[in-house]
């Protein structure tokens, strides 16, 4: 049997919006980065970009599992000069750059190729509940076992 590639004309790309309000990090970012693989789609191939946009809101609002994970948890940053490195923990990550910490969560769960380079361009996450994308129509992507109990 022969392996099914799909064509470049084979690929519709569709736009999702999620609202991360009250969404737990780690459980977003698995859902969202599925979807922008496309592994939601039976035309899925894993050496092609056939995913499609996901527009994160409200990621100012995203929750931490755990009681001490907020705290305990670092994100690390090298200037790259001698001893140029900082930490900044994750409750501080989230109150100053909420988009970045989800963005991040998302990055490490796609390849570390140029096919993940393009894969993550098309996510696009905003702090609040506004974004400039309306005339896409983005369908909602619910994602029911993300909700913190």
């Amino acid at each position: 049997m022969a392996t099914y590639t799909p064509k470049a004309a084979d690929i519709t790309r569709a736009w999702h919006v999620v609202d991360a309000d009250g969404l737990v990090l780690g459980r977003l970012a698995t859902e969202v980065a599925r979807v922008l693989r496309g592994k939601h789609k039976p035309i899925f191939a894993p050496h092609m970009d056939c995913g499609d946009h996901v527009i994160v809101v409200n990621a100012s609002k995203i929750a931490i599992s755990g009681d001490t994970k907020a705290t305990s948890t670092f994100h690390f940053s090298h200037s790259g000069f001698p001893g140029g490195i900082s930490q900044e923990s994750l409750s501080d990550a989230i109150e100053r750059h909420p988009d970045r910490v989800v963005r991040r969560a998302v990055r490490g769960m796609l390849p570390k190729t140029r096919l993940g380079r393009a894969q993550i361009g098309k996510l696009k996450v905003y702090a609040g509940a506004e974004h400039p994308h309306h005339a896409q129509k983005p369908q909602p992507l619910d994602i029911p076992g993300a909700r913190r109990s």
